[in-house]
């Protein structure tokens, strides 16, 4: 019986450290994007790109924003290890102003909530007149 539980405490542990080995991993070129100085009006989209370095899946679950004026789009199908994929921001660049929002992201990474920032400054060039 003894012998019994120790092998179930090592097949456990086992499956354990096996499940712990199948993790994605997803890793940013940047986890910054930096609008700089961008004119009121102008295309606010900009792209986070990422690679699944892990040797799962990587499945993107949610994608959040901190406010309205950012809205983020991410990809629906599963980022397969040593692939690469995108996670879409637009910024509504009709406000005029310094740019500082955070887009969440929810995964089934070994990092399963990331937080990624967007900065710069909206300028409108009509006030220079």
């Amino acid at each position: 019986m003894k012998k019994l539980v120790v092998i179930t405490i090592f097949l456990f542990a086992g499956l354990a450290v096996a499940q712990a080995q199948n993790k994605a991993k997803m890793e940013f070129k940047s986890e910054t994007i930096d609008y700089g100085e961008i004119k009121k009006g102008s295309d606010g989209v900009r792209v986070f790109e990422f690679k699944n370095t892990g040797n799962a899946p990587l499945v993107i679950e949610d994608v959040k924003s901190s406010c309205g004026c950012t809205v983020p789009k991410k990809p629906e199908e599963p980022i397969l290890p040593g692939e690469t994929g995108e996670i879409e921001v637009k910024y509504d660049t009709k406000r005029v102003g310094p740019i500082r929002k955070t887009v969440t992201v929810y995964s089934n990474s070994e990092e399963p909530v990331k937080a990624l920032k967007i900065k710069g400054t909206v300028i409108d060039e009509s006030d220079d007149s």
